[in-house]
């Protein structure tokens, strides 16, 4: 990449969503306007329990994905219906920020959601209150990086978009100014 290179979604932000926003919410310092802080992408692998190999491929899809190694998840106490010992690995999760994390959401956006089977929309009810919002992907074959022929199994994931507003309507704002296709 060259030196001076920004992400699409970056400049978008700071040219267009900034100026939006601060219309809609009065906001009196930039400072107030929300922003985008991080994304975190989970990856459970309920399968790694008996075979090892299969954490080790759905961290090789999740490092394709995001662009960043993931770490490994453990769990916290062992389960003896689902044989799970206390701190084995059962899934994996990477968090982006900055530049990656505003590549990533372009891609979710533009590509990955709209090859999603039968899909009708984002959620508008799925944030937490403070701001953040958290989606479900069935398959993470739809997104362009994983080639459909090397993979062995389809792996689910979940996405969290942290902002830095304070309410779900400024957080729906925002994101809906990204172009995330909530469903009315």
């Amino acid at each position: 990449m060259s030196e001076n290179y920004e992400p699409r979604f970056k400049t978008r932000y700071r040219d267009a969503v900034r100026k939006q926003l601060r219309e809609q919410f009065g906001y009196s310092n930039d400072m107030q306007i929300p922003r985008l802080d991080k994304v975190v992408i989970n990856m459970g692998v309920g399968e790694a329990v008996a075979d090892s190999k299969k954490l080790k491929s759905a961290m090789d899809a999740l490092t394709l994905i995001a662009g960043q190694k993931p770490v490994s998840t453990k769990s916290k106490k062992s389960i003896a219906n689902f044989k799970i010992r206390d701190g084995m690995a059962i899934g994996c999760k990477v968090t982006l920020r900055k530049d990656r994390m505003y590549e990533f959401l372009d891609r979710l956006v533009t590509i990955a959601l709209p090859r999603v089977k039968d899909f009708r929309g984002l959620n508008g009810r799925s944030f937490d209150g403070r701001g953040n919002f958290a989606m479900g992907i069935k398959e993470h074959i739809v997104f362009p990086e994983i080639n459909y022929d090397t993979i062995d199994q389809i792996w689910g994931m979940d996405i969290i978009v942290c902002t830095t507003a304070r309410t779900n309507d400024e957080a729906k704002a925002l994101l809906k100014e990204l172009d995330f296709p909530f469903r009315n």
